[in-house]
């Protein structure tokens, strides 16, 4: 089963539709039984990171997500679902995050126009799997006021934006976009191709 994660916050139905025409089927859901023995879980996001944090937490679903990433599956964090991977976040105060990924959220440069909204390219600073369908600067759809500061050593691609920020981030089974794939046109296809590929290669040799 290929969970998506129902906290209460989340553009999922386009992201579950997007999905499924990647050939991901998945279940939107808040069981944490679910989550915990799922195949995938992907971690959407669209608001504030202390909302999410606080909705996560009120319904222990931040402990199954945990659970879940000790199994070494793929989890798949997107937007704001990217950035509760990380140990801490700075937006409306100080929130303790998932702490799957180092690092913290951080407010983007005052010196230019926040949200950073709209379409940005994409620099590929890691072969990986995930990235096999993508090419330097392809354009993606980005939307966020705040961005992942770490030692990068996660970092797969980047863009640029008065600071460089972490676009595609792994280690190991996790993932973050700090795009929307599900708005990126067929360079996003391409990306959620990918994903499906290595979800498929991980089940099969499991």
């Amino acid at each position: 089963m290929n969970v998506i994660v129902d906290y209460g916050l989340g553009n999922i139905n386009s992201v579950q539709t997007a999905l499924k025409k990647a050939g991901i089927d998945t279940v939107i859901t808040d069981d944490k039984k679910k989550i915990e023995n799922a195949e995938f879980v992907l971690l959407p996001g669209v608001g504030a990171f202390r909302d999410a944090i606080g909705l996560l937490k009120e319904k222990g679903l931040d402990i199954a997500i945990k659970k879940f990433a000790d199994t070494g599956k793929p989890l798949v964090g997107i937007c704001l679902g990217m950035q509760l991977l990380y140990e801490k976040s700075y937006e409306y105060g100080e929130y303790d995050g998932l702490g799957l990924i180092p690092g913290e959220i951080v407010k983007l440069e005052k010196e230019k126009k926040i949200p950073h909204m709209g379409w940005n390219n994409l620099k590929i600073k890691k072969d990986d799997e995930l990235l096999k369908y993508l090419k330097q600067d392809m354009y993606v759809y980005f939307v966020h006021s705040y961005y992942a500061k770490s030692s990068n050593d996660e970092m797969l691609a980047y863009t640029e934006y008065g600071e460089i920020i972490p676009a595609i981030v792994r280690k190991g089974n996790v993932i973050g976009f700090q795009f929307h794939p599900e708005k990126s046109g067929q360079v996003g296809a391409n990306l959620l191709k990918a994903l499906g590929e290595m979800i498929n290669d991980y089940i099969s040799s499991n």
